[in-house]
This record gives C-alpha cells, sequence and structure tokens, in this order.
C-alpha cells in the first residue's frame, strides 16, 4: 500500500497534516522536497602535490610542437 501525506520538518520531528495513527506500526519512507542545498565546499585538492616536476613539464609548448611539425604527408 502506498500513501502520501503532507507534512513539514520542524527539529528533527516530522509533523504531518493528517491523523495517521491507523498506519501505527507500518514501514515509511520519508521524502525530502525542496531540501536546502548545502554551502560547506569541499576543500580544493593541491594538484601540484601529485607532479614531479620535469623539463618536459616545463617546456611542453615547444615539445608539443616538435611532436606535431611532421605529422602530415
Amino acid at each position: 500500500m502506498l500513501a502520501v501525506v503532507k507534512g513539514r520538518v520542524q527539529g528533527n520531528t516530522v509533523l504531518i497534516d493528517e491523523d495517521i495513527r491507523v498506519y501505527d506500526g507500518t514501514e515509511v519512507i520519508v521524502t525530502l522536497l525542496n531540501s536546502p542545498q548545502k554551502e560547506a565546499r569541499k576543500a580544493s585538492i593541491d594538484w601540484d602535490s601529485f607532479v614531479i616536476p620535469s623539463e618536459r613539464g616545463q617546456n611542453v609548448d615547444e615539445y608539443m610542437k616538435e611532436m606535431r611539425e611532421n605529422d602530415r604527408l
């Protein structure tokens, strides 16, 4: 059986607008509509800490130009 009731959250309690005593002991699923967006953002990742500096990495533009100069017949 599926029943839908309207209500609101107050603290850690869900208040509904109907009498649901007839459903006492019934398993329920609560779906939140219009949930507030989280304001906290994840900490940014320092990608440079995963990189091993190399000469090729510092001259990547020249390296790519060299690789593509003669790639066509």
